[in-house]
C-alpha cells in the first residue's frame, strides 16, 4: 500500500505520541484542503494507528472525508475543553513551529497533554523530499517563469519606472496560465539592482543601467523563483563583465557539484569560493539558496550554517550575487532539483550576458 504523506511525518516524528500540525500549508499538504483561518485555531493532530483529526472553526466549512475526522468548534466554545476531548493527557504531543502562544500556553495550563515538543521537523522534512507530482508541478511553475522573463523584459524602455513595469508582470503571468505571484516581483535599474530585496519604486530607466528582474508565481498551488540580470542599450563595461562572469560562475559551478549525499554547505561553499577567489567575497551577502514548494521559502538552506546531505527530491535555487553599488548588482538565479548523480535544473532561460 502506498505510503501517504501523514504516514511519512508520522514515522519521522520521535519522542512524541502524537503531533499537532497548525501551519495551513503543512496542513494543505497533508491533506489537500485549503483553509486560512486568520486569528482562530486550526489543528491537524495526527497519532500513530488512529484516525488523523481535524479540529475547524465552523466558520470554515469543508467537505468531509473518510479519512479524517472533523471536529468542528464555535466561537462560543470552550476551544481547550474540545482539544482534551480528543488528546490523551498521558501522551508526549508534538506542536509544530507556528502554532502561536495564545494557544499553546492554554494547552499547557490545561495539562491537555503529559508533555510538549517541537515536531516541526517531522513536517519539514517531510515536505523537503518532493514526490513526482510535485516535482511535476515544480517544473510547470518554473517553464510558466521562463516564459514570463521573455516578456517582462520586452517590457523596457528608457524613462519607464520600476513600478510601471512590476504593474505589468500579474496579468502576464494570469495569461501564462499561472495563478498569481509566489512573491511580490523585483524589479531593479541601476544602482537599485545592488540591493538583494529592492522593492520597485519611481527610479526610472535609463541607458547603460543594469535591470535586475527577481521573479516567480505559482502554479496549482506550487512555486517558481528565478533572477536574471540584464543590460539596458549597451554592454557592460569591462568591470561589469568581469562581476557578471564571477556570478555566472558560481552559479553553474554550485549547480555541477549537486548531487544526492552532498553537504548543502559545501554548495554554498562551491558558489562563495568562486566569488571570493574574485576578490568580492564581501558583496556576496547572503545564503545561495532556499528551499522551495508550496511556500517559495520553506524549510532548508543552502547555507554555510546547514551541513544536511542533499536527498533526491530536494528543490532548493541556486542564486549566488554581487552587490557593488559602485560597480554592479548582479544575481544569477535557477531552481534545482536533486537527482541520484546530479540535478535537473529548472530554469532555461540563459546565462549569457543580454543587451535588452
Amino acid at each position: 500500500m502506498k505510503q501517504t504523506r501523514t504516514d511519512r511525518v508520522l514515522q519521522k516524528l520521535e519522542n512524541a505520541d502524537a503531533l499537532l500540525v497548525s501551519d495551513p500549508n503543512a496542513i494543505y499538504y497533508l491533506i489537500g484542503r485549503k483553509i486560512y483561518p486568520g486569528e482562530r485555531f486550526l489543528g491537524l493532530l495526527l497519532q500513530k494507528g488512529k484516525k488523523t483529526k481535524l479540529f475547524l472553526n465552523t466558520l470554515f466549512p469543508i467537505d468531509k472525508s473518510d479519512d479524517i475526522e472533523i471536529v468542528s468548534y464555535s466561537d462560543s466554545d470552550d476551544l481547550f475543553q474540545i482539544l482534551s476531548e480528543h488528546i490523551d493527557p498521558g501522551i508526549i504531543l508534538g506542536v509544530d513551529k507556528c502554532l502561536t502562544a495564545r494557544f499553546l500556553l492554554p494547552m499547557q495550563e490545561r495539562k491537555i497533554a503529559k508533555g510538549f515538543l517541537n515536531g516541526s521537523f517531522a513536517v519539514d522534512h517531510t515536505r523537503a523530499v518532493k514526490d513526482e507530482e510535485e516535482l511535476d508541478l515544480l517544473r510547470k511553475a518554473s517553464q510558466i517563469n521562463d516564459e514570463a522573463m521573455g516578456r517582462f523584459k520586452k517590457l523596457v524602455y528608457e524613462g519607464v519606472s520600476e513600478k510601471q513595469i512590476a504593474d505589468q508582470m500579474l496579468d502576464i503571468y494570469l495569461e501564462l496560465g499561472a495563478e498569481g505571484y509566489s512573491f511580490e516581483p523585483i524589479v531593479a535599474f541601476g544602482k537599485n539592482a545592488a540591493d538583494p530585496h529592492h522593492m520597485p519604486d519611481d527610479t526610472r530607466l535609463k541607458k547603460g543601467d543594469a535591470v535586475l528582474f527577481d521573479v516567480g508565481c505559482v502554479y496549482h498551488s506550487y512555486c517558481s523563483d528565478m533572477t536574471r540580470t540584464f543590460f539596458f542599450e549597451q554592454g557592460p563595461s569591462e568591470i561589469q563583465k568581469t562581476v557578471y562572469d564571477l556570478v555566472r560562475k558560481a552559479n553553474e559551478d554550485a549547480e555541477k557539484y549537486v548531487k544526492a549525499g552532498v553537504r548543502l554547505c559545501d554548495i554554498d561553499k562551491t558558489a562563495r569560493d568562486v566569488i571570493e577567489n574574485g576578490g568580492y567575497g564581501k558583496y556576496f551577502t547572503h545564503r545561495l539558496g532556499h528551499f522551495i514548494g508550496i511556500e517559495d521559502h520553506e524549510y532548508g538552506d543552502v547555507s554555510a550554517s546547514f551541513k544536511d546531505l542533499t536527498v533526491p527530491g530536494n528543490v532548493f535555487s541556486i542564486e549566488p550575487g554581487i552587490y557593488d553599488p559602485q560597480t554592479l548588482g548582479c544575481r544569477i538565479e535557477d531552481l534545482v532539483i536533486v537527482t541520484e548523480d546530479g540535478c535537473e535544473i529548472l530554469n532555461r532561460y540563459p546565462h549569457d550576458i543580454e543587451i535588452i
